[in-house]
């Protein structure tokens, strides 16, 4: 049950960040062929910005999810450094669910917000607001469902707690080795 769970969840992670690299690519050409006709052809597009920010906020949704699936969302990995091994799994049981309250509730205020705006229309392009709207409740039901795979995943074994990037780690691999730390602006090879 817990492997089939995890291979939808793969599947939509997927679907939600190739929607969030779409509507990326949407938005940075929309904001390219607005300045292209405001400064070169001097007559400003009246529909791209309003297109172009409704992309944007479609992508940040909708990245959420393959975010939290990595765990990349914000830690203070000192915690990780002070709780003891055993009781890191506890942790990331706290971080979860707190992860989905915060989520469930923007699931809740984000489908009524987007009922209250049904009836508005993005200016310039005569469509309902509530299709901008949608992100909100729709990335973030994508995201919980990351979340639980997380929690599901690390509590079967299958995934590591704590961090997916861990400083100390580095540094020890770089004192074994001889190496100075590799800096964000020099890569390891």
């Amino acid at each position: 049950m817990v492997s089939w769970f995890l291979r939808v969840e793969h599947v939509l992670t997927r679907l939600a960040l190739a929607i969030a690299i779409l509507m990326l690519i949407v938005s940075v050409s929309l904001g390219f062929y607005q300045v292209l006709t405001r400064f070169l052809f001097n007559a400003p597009s009246t529909w791209s910005e309003t297109l172009s920010r409704a992309t944007m906020i479609w992508c940040v949704f909708m990245a959420s999810a393959a975010t939290f699936r990595g765990g990349f969302m914000m830690a203070v990995e000192v915690i990780y450094k002070l709780v003891p091994k055993p009781t890191l799994l506890a942790l990331e049981w706290f971080i979860g669910l707190c992860c989905l309250l915060v989520l469930s509730v923007l699931v809740f205020y984000g489908v009524q917000m987007t009922q209250r705006v049904s009836n508005q229309t993005l200016s310039a392009l005569e469509v309902s607001m509530s299709w901008a709207y949608a992100a909100i409740p729709v990335g973030s039901a994508f995201a919980m469902l990351a979340v639980i795979a997380r929690l599901l995943a690390q509590s079967c074994g299958l995934e590591t707690l704590g961090p997916m990037h861990d400083e100390t780690v580095e540094q020890e691999a770089a004192a074994t080795s001889g190496m100075p730390p590799a800096t964000p602006s020099e890569p390891r090879l």
